[in-house]
């Protein structure tokens, strides 16, 4: 049976997420933090003093409450146009600057299911040509753990799958079984995935630099005090000269003027200084 909640209790749970994740819930998402907010009290037994009373002590339902308020929709090859700038500008003005076999680092946070991270390195694959030239290190982050176990596996259905080419398909693909398809091995195992919190500076400083940063589509979802914070950490986060791609409805020209907004032919990204320090 479902409880029904104070407004009381729910702006605490409201609160309590907000300090975890950066996300805020208003007033219009209470169907949805009730129907989650039911079914975590119902697995872990208690009532909901009794559930913040276990979020204090049990690091795995901390966990699990953050992962049933993450939103996961995603697929292969989403904004192509901006994988399409990687390859023909961000990548080249960022080897100008390096060695042949030089390490290039590329993160995709929040990576969700994989599908983003995943079409990195199909994109590049299939179109940079210098891709064999340079050490190209793929990192996936998300702070949703089933999320991560997820594109872990590198199982899709046909919905995620159904923007990419068919050769694509067939080349990097097994055979479906059960109406999914499993990423080959070759490629799955090129791809890192790791746990990070966006909001969280002291642990990403632990994922290193990188020169590309895909960040798309979840700033929309926070205030912006946290917005804030999260700009902060992903300048953090870019070498000097490093580019953040976020998604076609975000900017950060008015969030953080340390970036520099640079306009190519297929997408608006904002780079981190080459003088920075």
């Amino acid at each position: 049976m479902s409880l029904a909640f104070t407004d009381g209790e729910l702006e605490r749970l409201r609160e309590y997420l907000y300090r975890q994740t950066g996300m805020w819930f208003g007033e219009t998402k209470r169907y949805y933090i009730e129907r989650r907010l039911n079914d975590r009290l119902a697995h872990a037994g208690v009532d909901f003093a009794g559930y913040m009373s276990l979020l204090r002590i049990d690091s795995d339902e901390r966990q699990a409450l953050v992962n049933a308020f993450t939103v996961n929709e995603t697929y292969f090859y989403r904004e192509e146009h901006q994988l399409a700038c990687l390859g023909r500008d961000l990548l080249p003005d960022i080897v100008s600057r390096r060695l042949p076999g030089d390490k290039v680092r590329i993160w995709s946070l929040p990576c969700s299911t994989g599908e983003e991270t995943y079409s990195i390195a199909l994109w590049l694959l299939e179109n940079w040509r210098m891709v064999d030239a340079y050490n190209i290190e793929i990192v996936g982050s998300d702070i949703d753990t089933h999320a991560l176990e997820a594109a872990r596996a590198g199982l899709y259905g046909e919905r995620a799958l159904a923007r990419l080419p068919e050769s694509v398909r067939e080349g990097y693909f097994e055979s479906a079984k059960r109406h999914r398809r499993k990423i080959i091995d070759d490629l799955r195992e090129s791809v890192t995935f790791t746990h990070a919190n966006l909001i969280d500076g002291v642990r990403l400083r632990e994922q290193g630099a990188f020169d590309v940063i895909f960040c798309r589509n979840v700033l929309i979802y926070f205030d912006e005090a946290s917005r804030l914070t999260a700009a902060r950490n992903l300048y953090d986060r870019l070498t000097p000269g490093g580019y953040l791609c976020l998604g076609h409805t975000e900017s950060m020209s008015r969030i953080d003027e340390r970036f520099r907004v640079r306009r190519f032919d297929d997408a608006v990204v904002f780079q981190r200084p080459e003088d920075a320090t």
